[in-house]
């Protein structure tokens, strides 16, 4: 347990569909209930708001809160690790599972602000990206390459329609271009040359807003859970991706997994494999990912 009596409370307004800042109302009117002082920063931009977080840790305050999605946390991230001052989530995005897998809870803005308030601070490991073009970034839930980044490149490259039927149309055109993929893994020393649809690397379980693509990743235990789906064919694909939200995919004979602290990871393809973690762009491959212990203090429910 900690004593919370003043917080940053950084919002994303672009959370959710907009819905964060309600969200950052809501939580900012319990914790003026609840005694604890607040200090509210939104950035114009992501860079805006990163420069407001470092501004923020150099002013006296017991947590960082963040109002929004995985994204906004990815930006904490990058400021937070390694520091003493812990993080404390709000949210109000689409994804949610930094909240998923620390058991805060995902609708109810009051009841993540009581959690800031009253629950207990853990130390857990975060994921640190290091790519060949000088990327260097932390992650705290899932870096994935293959065919969800693929999807999300075009995703990303459409301007039309708006919303989840954009995805949805992403995934079918990258269905019709469905194909092993070429990638050299080298996990702990040991190096492989593997073909596969997609390759996951979870400090957790899920990304994707729920979908446990690591189930049994653990953020204490100084390891990465790799996650490898080997299928070129369409049919099997569609009819993995409902086992995916279960976590039974694992047990699949076209689904492997490993387990190390420091991977290596290209695909010689074309067009280039990029990696994404917390749902946010990190950089092309090659990239070595690897699992940095007790790297981030968060405040999450007692008893959980």
């Amino acid at each position: 347990m900690m004593s919370v009596g003043r917080v940053t409370v950084l919002t994303n307004p672009m959370s959710g569909h907009g819905s964060a800042s309600h969200a950052a109302e809501r939580a900012a009117a319990r914790f003026a209930k609840r005694g604890v002082d607040v200090v509210a920063i939104v950035g114009r931009d992501a860079e805006h708001a990163r420069r407001l977080v470092e501004g923020a840790l150099e002013r006296d305050m017991d947590a960082l809160v963040v109002v929004g999605g995985d994204g906004i946390i990815s930006l904490a991230l990058q400021v937070l690790a390694k520091t003493d001052i812990p993080l404390g989530i709000i949210p109000a995005g689409t994804g949610n599972d930094h909240a998923r897998e620390f058991g805060i809870p995902r609708k109810d803005p009051e009841a993540a602000a009581d959690v800031v308030v009253d629950g207990v601070t853990k130390t857990i490991d975060l994921g640190r990206i290091v790519g060949a073009d000088g990327t260097n970034k932390w992650f705290g839930t899932v870096m994935a390459a293959g065919f969800d980044s693929l999807v999300t490149d075009r995703t990303n490259r459409m301007t039309w329609p708006h919303g989840r039927m954009r995805y949805n149309l992403a995934i079918v055109a990258e269905l019709s271009k469905l194909r092993l993929l070429p990638f050299r893994l080298c996990l702990d020393g040991r190096e492989m040359d593997i073909e596969l649809t997609l390759a996951a690397f979870g400090n957790t379980k899920s990304y994707g807003g729920g979908m446990l693509i690591c189930p049994d990743a653990d953020p204490t235990d100084g390891k990465l859970d790799v996650t490898m789906v080997a299928s070129a064919s369409r049919t099997k694909l569609i009819r993995l991706f409902p086992t995916v939200f279960k976590g039974t995919h694992v047990h699949l004979d076209e689904v492997s997994t490993a387990r190390a602290q420091t991977i290596t990871v290209d695909c010689q393809a074309s067009p280039k494999i990029t990696a994404y973690a917390d749902g946010e762009y990190i950089c092309p491959l090659p990239v070595e990912v690897s699992a940095v212990p007790a790297a981030l203090k968060i405040l999450r429910p007692a008893g959980s």
